[in-house]
């Protein structure tokens, strides 16, 4: 049982197309801001690849350093699409209502920009097709597609077009509705977008039906992206650290966890920025806090076992890497602001009610969530790679350049650009779930008070 208002269809109507019928006078302004950062980064970019990644800061034995870490930290905010829209919708939880497309946009937009780090990586980007074919048939030399660097563009790939197939079937309902609202290129638009939506019964069954169905295939893929990652660090057995057998439940987890807390920062946006203070409601950050906690404590336990494994293989090199990551300067002061900003500050802090449905304090630890979850994948690529080992004898330490934190500061102006962008033609906030949710919404008596409250979930 949740509260609910209710709002007739004109006002949800209104309310939630704001965006698309009357641009907000913040919106010009902040796009261009950002449009200037991301062609900034693009010529950074564009300048990295003409000179070669000597202007990074990579050098022998950290060949991976701000790029895979940012790379691995994208996919893992990609996750809180599928968490969200795809786990709840089958589980019919009607608090996700209107989190599902900024959940699913995420995920879409998060992945096109996971995508862009290793292909810069590379150094060499024309060169990643040798990856996926054969690049020497007269001497039978092929890829070796049991690596997981060849499953991951694989996985990745798979996961943007069922993401995006997703996203765009639950927008259909709404972009039927923006063609019957809207004259010239735009009316244009969305009547090839709409696909011939009219509303009757037979496209309802059929829409709610591919949206199951998507829910369900989406699952599978949602566990193996992220595990396959995991695998990119998990197989290279010679670096401390990285060969673990639970690192892909732990990437899997940590993802869930830096997704849903980038829902909350974009959520609390969202209200903030188009003032949908009666449809984004406190209710929803407490549910989102909930869900956070356990999420975030079986994260903190697999942190616990990553540490615990390593310690009780009693093998000198792994646990020297655990000391210096621990106790040596500068890494202890990263594992420190870790573990703070990952959990010991946010958690206890979603135990108290009056905590979360704060939308301030919610906005708040969920960007400190995603601080410590950068720092969690920094500290596990870097570190087994710096440590000094025998055998070495070529050896710089690794300090990421100014060209290095461009690319990283770019890629979180992209995926804003990109979600205000997309918010300019289409609405972030499902009109037809917000519509059905007032279908199921009736009075209730508590006590002697008449709550009105849904009731789908006791039917």
């Amino acid at each position: 049982m949740q509260q609910r208002r209710e709002l007739d269809q004109v006002y949800t109507n209104r309310k939630l197309l704001n965006g698309q019928l009357d641009t907000p006078k913040w919106w010009l302004p902040t796009v261009s801001i950002l449009g200037v950062v991301v062609l900034i980064g693009v010529f950074v970019i564009a300048t990295m690849i003409n000179k070669g990644l000597g202007v990074t800061g990579l050098a022998r034995p950290v060949y991976w350093g701000l790029f895979i870490t940012t790379f691995v930290f994208w996919v893992g905010i990609s996750h809180a699409g599928i968490m969200i829209s795809a786990i709840l919708r089958l589980t019919q939880a009607e608090w996700r209502r209107p989190v599902t497309r900024a959940a699913e946009l995420l995920t879409v937009f998060s992945l096109l920009t996971a995508l862009v780090f290793p292909l810069i990586h590379a150094g060499r980007p024309w060169r990643i097709a040798y990856w996926i074919m054969p690049y020497d048939v007269a001497r039978g030399i092929y890829p070796n597609i049991r690596s997981p660097l060849i499953m991951d563009p694989v996985a990745i790939s798979t996961y943007l077009t069922g993401s995006t197939l997703f996203l765009y079937i639950a927008l259909i309902p709404d972009l039927g509705n923006l063609r019957d609202r809207t004259t010239g290129w735009q009316n244009a638009m969305y009547t090839v977008l709409a696909l011939g939506w009219r509303g009757n019964p037979r496209q309802w069954k059929m829409q709610t039906v591919g949206g199951i169905l998507l829910s369900a295939l989406m699952l599978p893929i949602f566990v193996s992206v992220h595990s396959i990652v995991s695998w990119d660090f998990a197989v290279a057995s010679a670096v401390e650290g990285w060969h673990s057998t639970i690192f892909a439940p732990y990437f899997v987890i940590g993802a869930v966890h830096s997704g849903v807390s980038a829902v909350v920062t974009m959520m609390a946006l969202m209200r903030w920025l188009w003032k949908w203070d009666d449809f984004i409601r406190p209710e929803h950050f407490d549910a989102l806090a909930r869900l956070l906690i356990v999420v975030a404590t079986g994260w903190l336990a697999f942190t616990f076992l990553e540490l615990t494994f390593a310690l009780y293989g009693q093998d000198a090199p792994e646990i020297a890497l655990r000391e210096m990551q621990m106790f040596q300067w500068p890494w202890n002061m990263l594992f420190i602001i870790f573990f703070l900003t990952g959990y010991a500050i946010p958690v206890p802090m979603w135990l108290f009610k009056r905590v979360r449905t704060n939308i301030a304090l919610m906005f708040w630890t969920s960007i400190l969530v995603n601080v410590g979850m950068w720092l969690e994948r920094f500290l596990i690529i870097v570190p087994g790679l710096a440590r000094r080992t025998p055998f070495v004898y070529t050896w710089e330490a690794y300090r990421p350049s100014p060209v290095e934190w461009t690319i990283f500061i770019w890629s979180f102006a992209w995926v804003t650009f990109l979600m205000l962008l997309f918010s300019r033609f289409f609405p972030l906030v499902p009109l037809f779930e917000q519509k059905e949710s007032q279908v199921f919404t009736d009075d209730v008596m508590i006590g002697r008070a008449k709550v009105p409250a849904i009731v789908r979930e006791a039917e």
